[in-house]
């Protein structure tokens, strides 16, 4: 009987939560039908079958957290129960070693295998992650011969090369360094909150990023009285119309997609043996969820207008936090936009978002006394950008350069109507 596995939904999920079953144990099954709502590191999503049939067995309970590839239910076609038993994901280990093998799932789309765990020449076990692993065996590289940049020298993605290219040595008799292991102490008064998956995700990925990209940060202030006036006219006219209002933060995001388009060095990535200059600004907007922070990707932006862009991270946003993204909308993007001038932050520096090359932070519009072309003090406005870059990819030159076109631009935001 075909199994019901746990799929791959994001290119960095690796166990996901079974949030709730939509079919019951008995219910005939068809090809398309919504099987179970599935939360994943990114977003909360629909899970559909792949076959006809009945389901006659469902082995993880609603909020079961699984790693992907092993069994949620079974389907068969005559809705009798399973012959054998299943067995649960958490498993001991000896259990799970003498299981049989079991067959291929057919109810999903197929799953690449997983890959053995990689083993040194001495026997011992390299610590390596299970997408290291899989990018291993699909180039034929030996996990034995390669450094791991991780927490406690643990092999990531980054770390495997490319098919044919030699592997870093590792120094004889030199162990990777452990990251310590900082304590937490706590008294039963204190709450603990176990990690979610999307907050796993951030703080894998944030660590990885701060440890393994060479920032540099610029900032640079921006007269925002020009825009202040334009989006109060723009957003009066429709108001009288009953349009659509636009933000401030719509006039950054095109403003900064279009200043990207001129500057390809900011909206690229770094990728080992060369820099990747990307043909198109997927723009990624960082949204405030529940359990953290999520990126949704508004693409081909430097091609869309002022109201096009209001009106995509509209849509975004709103189903970002309902975590109804599919995986095609938060992935792929070439460079993150920060905003936390709602709050009231002035000026910060965020954490790039890897592959990328860049991110940029955007504070609040403040009064402050500003001296004017005829050095008399009046008030202003002023908006402060925060530039942090990947050194590797970005010189401060270019990045500057790349700072200057976006101030120009709204400081003059009309022309960002044409």
């Amino acid at each position: 009987m075909p199994d019901i596995t746990m799929p791959k939904l994001s290119d960095t999920m690796l166990e996901g939560t079974l949030v709730k079953w939509l079919k019951k144990t008995g219910d005939k099954i068809e090809v398309g039908d919504v099987l179970a709502e599935v939360e994943t590191d990114k977003a909360t999503m629909e899970m559909e079958a792949f076959e006809d049939g009945v389901l006659t067995e469902i082995i993880v309970p609603e909020g079961g957290v699984v790693k992907v590839g092993e069994r949620l239910a079974v389907i068969g076609g005559d809705g009798k129960s399973a012959a054998q038993p299943a067995a649960k994901p958490a498993a001991a280990p000896a259990a799970a070693a003498s299981a049989p093998t079991a067959p291929r799932p057919a109810s999903l789309a197929p799953l690449t295998p997983k890959p053995r765990a990689a083993a040194a020449a001495d026997g011992s076990r390299i610590k390596a992650s299970p997408l290291a692993k899989k990018l291993a065996a699909e180039r034929g590289v030996d996990l034995g011969g390669v450094i791991g940049s991780g927490p406690g020298g643990r092999i990531v993605a980054d770390d495997v090369p490319q098919k044919g290219s030699a592997p870093a040595a590792r120094p004889a008799g030199a162990p990777p360094a452990a990251a310590p292991r900082i304590e937490v102490t706590s008294t039963d008064a204190d709450k603990r909150i176990p990690l979610s998956g999307m907050r796993r995700t951030i703080a894998e990925r944030l660590l990885a990023s701060k440890t393994q990209i060479p920032h540099f940060y610029l900032s640079v202030e921006v007269d925002a009285a020009p825009l202040a006036r334009l989006r109060k006219d723009i957003n009066a006219a429709a108001e009288a119309s009953g349009g659509p209002k636009v933000t401030v933060n719509d006039f950054i995001l095109l403003a900064t997609a279009r200043a990207a388009a001129m500057h390809p060095k900011i909206n690229s990535a770094f990728a080992g043996d060369a820099v990747v200059e990307y043909a198109s600004v997927n723009l990624s907007v960082a949204i405030a969820v529940d359990d953290g922070l999520i990126t949704p990707v508004i693409r081909n932006a430097q091609t869309l207008s002022l109201r096009e862009i209001s009106a995509s991270v509209k849509d975004l946003a709103t189903r970002a936090r309902g975590k109804k993204l599919k995986p095609e909308e938060y992935q792929g993007g070439t460079l993150t936009v920060s905003n936390l001038g709602a709050f009231g932050v002035e000026t910060f520096y965020a954490i790039i978002n890897p592959p990328q090359a860049a991110i940029l932070a955007v504070g609040a519009i403040v009064k402050k006394p500003v001296v004017n072309a005829q050095d008399q003090v009046v008030a202003g406005q002023r908006m402060a950008l925060g530039l942090s870059g990947d050194h590797r990819v970005v010189d401060g030159a270019a990045g500057a350069e790349f700072l200057a076109t976006l101030k120009k631009s709204l400081e003059s935001p009309a022309t960002l109507l044409f």
